[in-house]
C-alpha cells in the first residue's frame, strides 16, 4: 500500500490567505482523485482561476450583483463546505471560510464518485481538513495586527506544511508546535533517496528511544456458564534522532522461551521489508504449529518524529489479576465482597493499582462500614464511588480482599445512572500500570538494534503494562454480555 492509502482524510489543495498566495498542491492526491471520481472528476484549476472562483462563491467580489449559480434559493449554504464553479464543472467539496481578512481553504479528497453527491458525514477528509485549517488559523492569528510578523509567518507556512502534511495527508494539525523547527525543514529533499515521511534532518549525537506499551482488556464473571475473556494488544513506539537523509535501522522484538507468539501485526509504512508469514499470523485462527514464532525483525527508515513502529496482539494464558465481585441486596442495604489475586508470574511492582466500585442508579452513600485486608478505601466527593487504593505492591500472599455494607440516601440528578447496570448488575473496574514489564514478555534487546551510521548511538529501551477496560462483574447477577463455552 502507498502512504496515501494507509491514511484516510487526504487533503487535495491547500490554504489561500490573502493577499499572500502560499498555495500547495499534492499531485499524488490529485491522481487518486481522478481514480476514485472517474468520469465525475473535476480537476482543481490554476491558482488564479481557483482564487477568482472562490472569491465569487464566498461573495467577496460582485457581492451586490445577482449571480444565478451562487445566489439562487437552491444554493443556500449554512456550512463552510462550498461548491465552486469552474470551467471544467462544479468543484466540490471545497472547505473554505473567511476570518480576519484571510481566506482559509482546502479541497478534501472524496474516495468515490461525485454523482450523486455523498453525504458530508461520509467524506472522511472534511474533519481532518477542518482541523488542518484551524491549526493554520491558530498559528497565524496571534500575528494578525503586526504586518511584518504576519508576512514572516506566511513565508514559513509553506515549509511547515511539508512537515504537517507531506503527501496530502495531515500528520500533525498543530502547526504552532512545528514553528520552532521550520528552519530544518526541506521543501525538496537534497538527497533523492530521502523518503517523503522524513521531512527534517537531525544534527547531533545519534540516539534511539524505544518503548513497548502493552494494554490488557479483561472481562471476568466468576460464573460457570460464562467464559472470562481477556486480550493483550501492544504498540512499539520509536523516536530516532539520527543524521542522514535515509538512515537504515533494524530493530528486533524478543520473546522468552515458550511465550505466546505475537499476532495481528501491523507495521508502519516506513518498514522496508518483513517476513510475510509475520503479517499472516492472526488471532482469529487457533494457535497451531504453523504460527509465526519470530524472529520479529523490522528494518526501517525512521521518520523525523516519534512514531509507532508496529502494533500487535497476543493470546496470553492468564490475566494479570484474577478477581471475584459479589454484590447482594438485603433490604435497604447492600453487601459487597471483592477478592483480588495477582498471578504469580506477574511482576509485583506497580506505579499505581486501584479498584473503583461505582454504584449506579442509586442515591449518595449515606453509610459505609468496610474492612480491607490491604491498602486504603476512599469515598469519592460525589459519594457514588468507592476507590480502593491497593498501592504499589500486593502483599506477600498476592491476595487482597474487601468487605463492606453500604446504605444510600435519596437519589438526585447529579448521581450516575446506567442503562446496563440496573438492579444488582454491577462491576469493579481495575486501574494499574506496571513499569518495565509486559504480559507477553516482549522486549527490545538494546544490543540487537542495528544502525548503519557513523558513531556509537545511544539506545534506550523501556516497556510497560497498562490496564484498559479491566472489568470484574458481580457474580450474583446476570452479566450484561456473555460468551458461551464453545463446547457443550
Amino acid at each position: 500500500l502507498s502512504l496515501e492509502a494507509l491514511f484516510w482524510g487526504d487533503i487535495l489543495g491547500g490554504t489561500e490567505p490573502l493577499p499572500f498566495p502560499p498555495r500547495r498542491r499534492y499531485p499524488t492526491v490529485e491522481l487518486r482523485a481522478e481514480t476514485f471520481n472517474g468520469s465525475t472528476h473535476v480537476p482543481v484549476p490554476s491558482d488564479s482561476a481557483f482564487l477568482k472562483a472562490l472569491l465569487l462563491e464566498l461573495r467577496l467580489v460582485d457581492e451586490h450583483v445577482f449571480v444565478e449559480q451562487r445566489d439562487t434559493c437552491s444554493r443556500i449554504n449554512h456550512s463552510c463546505v462550498h461548491s465552486v464553479s469552474t470551467t471544467a464543472g462544479e468543484l466540490w467539496p471545497v472547505l473554505a471560510f473567511h476570518k480576519s481578512g484571510l481566506i482559509y481553504a482546502c479541497v478534501p479528497l472524496v474516495e468515490g464518485t461525485l454523482e450523486p453527491r455523498p453525504p458530508l458525514l461520509t467524506v472522511r477528509g472534511l474533519s481532518q481538513g477542518l482541523a488542518l485549517l484551524l491549526g493554520i488559523v491558530d498559528y497565524i492569528s496571534p500575528s494578525r495586527k503586526n504586518e511584518a510578523e504576519l508576512n514572516a509567518k506566511i513565508g514559513q507556512l509553506r515549509n511547515l506544511l511539508v512537515q504537517a502534511c507531506p503527501l496530502g495527508t495531515p500528520l500533525n494539525t498543530n502547526i504552532r508546535s512545528l514553528n520552532s523547527s521550520f528552519e530544518d525543514i526541506q521543501e525538496m529533499p537534497v538527497d533523492k533517496d530521502q523518503p517523503a515521511w522524513r521531512s527534517s534532518t537531525y544534527k547531533g549525537k545519534p540516539q534511539v528511544n524505544v518503548c513497548i506499551t502493552e494494554k490488557v482488556k479483561c472481562m471476568q464473571y466468576d460464573q460457570r456458564d460464562v467464559v472470562d475473556t481477556w486480550q493483550v494488544y501492544g504498540a512499539v513506539n520509536c523516536k530516532c534522532d539520527i543524521e542522514g537523509s535515509a538512515p537504515n535501522v533494524t530493530l528486533s522484538l524478543t520473546l522468552p522461551t515458550n511465550a505466546p507468539p505475537l499476532q495481528d501485526i501491523v507495521v508502519h509504512h516506513c518498514v522496508t521489508s518483513v517476513d510475510p508469514a509475520m503479517l499472516m499470523s492472526t488471532s482469529v485462527e487457533p494457535l497451531h504449529d504453523s504460527v509465526y514464532n519470530g524472529p520479529y525483525k523490522f528494518p526501517f527508515i525512521p521518520p523525523s518524529d516519534s512514531f509507532n513502529l508496529c502494533y500487535y496482539t497476543s493470546q496470553v494464558p492468564v490475566p494479570p489479576i484474577l478477581g471475584c465481585y459479589q454484590l447482594v441486596e438485603e433490604g435497604s442495604q447492600i453487601k459487597i465482597t471483592v477478592n483480588l489475586k495477582l498471578h504469580e508470574s506477574i511482576k509485583n511492582s506497580f506505579e499505581y493499582c486501584e479498584a473503583r466500585i461505582p454504584f449506579f442508579n442509586r442515591g449518595p452513600i449515606a453509610q459505609l462500614e468496610s474492612k480491607v485486608s490491604y491498602g486504603q478505601l476512599d469515598l469519592s466527593r460525589e459519594k457514588s464511588l468507592l476507590v480502593w487504593v491497593i498501592g504499589q505492591k500486593f502483599p506477600k500472599s498476592l491476595e487482597v480482599s474487601l468487605t463492606g455494607t453500604v446504605s444510600f440516601g435519596t437519589a438526585g440528578k447529579e448521581h450516575p445512572t446506567d442503562y446496563v447496570c440496573t438492579g444488582n448488575t454491577a462491576y469493579v473496574k481495575l486501574y494499574f500500570r506496571i513499569p518495565d514489564f509486559t504480559l507477553t514478555g516482549c522486549y527490545v534487546d538494546q544490543h540487537s538494534v542495528q544502525i548503519f551510521v557513523p558513531g556509537k548511538p545511544k539506545i534506550t529501551a523501556s516497556r510497560e503494562l497498562i490496564s484498559s477496560d479491566y472489568y470484574i462483574w458481580n457474580s450474583k447477577a446476570p452479566a450484561p454480555m456473555v460468551y458461551k463455552p464453545l463446547l457443550d
